[in-house]
């Protein structure tokens, strides 16, 4: 997993769903990513360059699969993790998934016309994700989100009120509910929101684990705990890079 310098959830959230795969484990590197925002200074912690040294030093220790757990593909455009997966690959000889183009395999899946949206951004790279988003041809029919900017300050917001956000959202009947945000702790509710609304919830930390494990060809359904809709998605015919 390739990780933002500054979030705190995303490894003991992906160390606990490995301890329950069989014959898995997870490994991490970190590279800077301290704000979320809109200005070139932000946008330029996602520049390709450290994101590929980060993976040349998980390739030393001869994973399966590298994944960047995070979203910055969602209001930088797919071209930026289609850019980073075939560097990655190119790079290390690894196979490469990303958490926003497993969430679009996982969208196609489900056959999702509609989605509702919980993250911790501000209100301008909110707005990014939903512009992109209808230019891909996905309709928002709720949002929430935290107006926060610090990357840390995302990992402290409470379980409560990201499963509240989730149960307002699912309130509109989209196909899906997008958690996105891996630096967000709602995988750990997902499943009593799933089993209360009947909404598929798509988190963004267990989408990384479901896509890296897919793109292996390696079993999802042990994710059942964090996403039961998810975990049992076919991925056979599914390709990260769509």
């Amino acid at each position: 997993m390739l990780t933002p310098s500054s979030n705190t959830v995303l490894e003991p959230v992906c160390a606990k769903m490995a301890a329950a795969l069989p014959d898995t484990s997870v490994h991490f590197s970190r590279f800077t990513v301290t704000r979320i925002a809109m200005d070139e200074s932000a946008l330029g912690q996602f520049n390709t360059a450290p994101m590929v040294g980060a993976a040349k030093l998980l390739a030393d220790a001869k994973v399966d699969v590298i994944a960047w757990n995070g979203t910055s593909a969602s209001w930088l455009g797919l071209d930026s993790d289609h850019a980073l997966v075939s560097e990655i690959e190119s790079e290390t000889g690894i196979k490469a998934a990303t958490c926003v183009l497993s969430m679009m395999d996982a969208l196609y899946a489900l056959g999702a016309k509609t989605y509702a949206l919980v993250t911790p951004y501000t209100g301008d790279v909110q707005s990014k994700i939903v512009d992109n988003m209808k230019a891909l041809g996905y309709e928002c029919s709720a949002e929430v989100h935290f107006d926060i900017s610090d990357n840390f300050s995302f990992g402290t917001v409470p379980e409560k009120q990201i499963e509240n956000a989730l149960r307002t959202v699912c309130a509109a009947k989209p196909d899906a509910v997008i958690g996105l945000c891996t630096n967000l702790a709602g995988a750990p509710v997902v499943a009593q929101v799933e089993h209360d609304t009947s909404v598929p919830i798509l988190d963004s930390v267990t989408l990384t684990m479901w896509g890296a494990l897919a793109r292996i060809g390696a079993a999802t359904d042990g994710l059942r705990p964090w996403g039961p809709k998810l975990a049992a998605l076919p991925t056979k015919t599914l390709e990260v890079t769509q």
